[in-house]
């Protein structure tokens, strides 16, 4: 291969609206520390609203600086809606060790959180992403 071709990659990437939650910094014994945060995604009818949780460290830029910006919201119990894009979806399995679920498989759904297009703080518009001019 030349050195002047790229490698070339097939992304897979998640879009969705969901609820930011445990904004917090991961630091790892080995390697740096990262921002990490918890998306509670909607999914289903809007009559029967479904949730599916990922773990994602933002790895995004911009979705780090808006993240940051959104954690005291986070932390003070408001409700904090999210338009976001994913990439690098996986799943873990784990068993639960406490409660009425003690002894049970689970799975963990993980990603990389790269892109928040809009975040509205307790219904209240905060951020949005602006549109690039073609």
């Amino acid at each position: 291969m030349s050195s002047n071709e790229s490698n070339k990659y097939f992304d897979l990437h998640t879009s969705g609206i969901g609820y930011l939650n445990r904004v917090r910094e991961v630091k790892p014994e080995k390697g740096t520390p990262f921002l990490s945060v918890t998306i509670t995604a909607l999914h289903g009818s809007v009559d029967d609203v479904h949730y599916a949780h990922f773990e994602c460290p933002v790895s995004g830029k911009k979705a780090q600086q808006v993240v940051s910006q959104l954690k005291p919201a986070v932390e003070g119990k408001l409700k904090v809606l999210v338009g976001f894009t994913l990439s690098d979806l996986s799943a873990e399995s784990f068993t639960h060790k406490h409660g009425d679920k003690a002894g049970q498989t689970g799975v963990s759904l993980k990603a990389r959180l790269l892109r928040i297009w809009w975040a509205k703080v307790d219904g209240q518009p905060f951020f949005k992403e602006q549109e690039s001019a073609a």
